[in-house]
């Protein structure tokens, strides 16, 4: 029990407990261009259902991670966005793959490893 304690102050257990929900990074990495409306990102993320990209965007929502953007059109138009705090994980992102290519051996050729590759934009 005293563990369960210690991971609920911990900043590094709370900041894994943010970015290692499935699919997190992979919505994060998706809204680092801007802009982003919800079709798009489901084309992005081969695989996940309308619901499970609902709820994680909801969850990230709520944790000031990402803000929705509602436009008054018909018919209605909603977009994502990093805030601030979103922002601010892209340089963890980036470290985390630096350290599985160095260590881990993990390289960017697999497709799992070609999913957690941000677009570059030139």
């Amino acid at each position: 029990m005293a563990s369960r304690s210690t991971d609920e102050v911990c900043p590094v257990c709370a900041t894994a407990d943010v970015i290692c929900g499935k699919w997190t990074i992979l919505v994060i990495r998706d809204l680092t261009d801007g802009r982003t409306r919800f079709g798009e990102l489901q084309r992005s993320l081969e695989g996940i259902s309308p619901r499970t990209l609902s709820l994680r965007l909801r969850a990230l929502e709520e944790q000031g991670i990402v803000e929705r953007h509602t436009y008054p059109e018909v018919p209605p138009r909603v977009e994502y966005s990093l805030t601030s705090k979103g922002e601010a994980l892209l340089p963890l992102i980036e470290d985390m793959r630096t350290y599985g290519r160095k260590w881990l051996g993990a390289a960017c050729g697999s497709a799992a490893a070609e999913l957690a590759e941000p677009a570059v934009v030139a």
